[in-house]
């Protein structure tokens, strides 16, 4: 029997209103009960997801977990307990920013506590609105980050291509990173080896469950390696297209139709 179920938020566990569906809290309760671990696993920082945390009824439970940052952080969720942490040099986190001024990008900088916006444009705004908070910045510079832990730059525009061309530029100093691309708005730069799917590895070793008795749910590239590497890697019908072969299965139901609960009442409670 599965044990963990290690699922996106944007676009796979969440609704296009940002809600969770009553379908989907009913099946992730039900899992509760009979002892599987859902995980949420975001791009996202933890200390954005506690209202979706409140709406399963994990937020501040024992044994409860989140992956975010890509898998740059592993959380309990009690007392919001980091049993994991795994980000970029403020030097490369700096290259990058200064690079990103050359673009036609909104550029993001993590630290394990705030998140920072260089040209943030009110298309961002509007889809971060109700997600996480964001602090505004106008410096060509993030020197002011000397000093803190930083987890990941990355960079918004909504044309892939164009991220995509972006990635090709910057391959000579990104050769030491994990690249990677979501919510068909961002490149996503993160520490070698730091993504989802390692995420989800160590915290089955942290929990000693064998990595085939996981289930991964996402919906964009920064999923890819958690779906791979899970014992079942599941694309929600509203994945993007190039990656839904590299996905065991993909449900009929889109993020907006309760995707997690077709999973967890076919796999799960077997009951579909």
């Amino acid at each position: 029997m599965y044990k963990i179920i290690a699922c996106d938020l944007d676009e796979t566990l969440l609704s296009d209103d940002r809600t969770i569906s009553k379908e989907n809290i009913e099946a992730i309760q039900k899992a509760k009960e009979l002892g599987v671990k859902f995980v949420p696993a975001t791009g996202r920082g933890f200390n954005t997801v506690g209202g979706t945390l409140k709406d399963l009824g994990l937020y501040d439970l024992e044994n409860a977990y989140v992956i975010s940052y890509n898998g740059g952080a592993i959380t309990e969720n009690k007392g919001s307990k980091l049993l994991h942490f795994e980000g970029i040099s403020f030097e490369k986190a700096s290259e990058l920013y200064k690079r990103g001024l050359d673009y036609d990008v909104c550029i993001h900088v993590y630290t394990k506590d705030m998140v920072y916006a260089y040209k943030y444009v009110q298309e961002e705004k509007d889809y971060l609105a109700g997600r996480m908070e964001v602090t505004e910045i106008i410096d060509d510079n993030i020197d002011f980050l000397k000093g803190q832990e930083i987890v990941k730059v990355l960079y918004m525009n909504t044309d892939y291509q164009y991220l995509k061309g972006i990635e090709n530029d910057l391959k000579e100093i990104t050769s030491d990173l994990d690249v990677s691309y979501s919510s068909n708005r961002y490149i996503e730069f993160n520490h070698q080896g730091v993504n989802k799917g390692q995420g989800l590895k160590k915290l089955a070793e942290l929990l000693n469950v064998d990595i085939k008795d996981t289930i991964a749910i996402g919906d964009n590239f920064n999923d890819l390696s958690m779906i791979k590497v899970a014992g079942l890697g599941v694309g929600v019908q509203n994945t993007v297209e190039e990656m839904k072969k590299e996905c065991d299965i993909i449900t009929k139901a889109t993020n907006n139709q309760g995707a997690i609960a077709e999973v967890i009442n076919k796999h799960i409670l077997g009951t579909n």
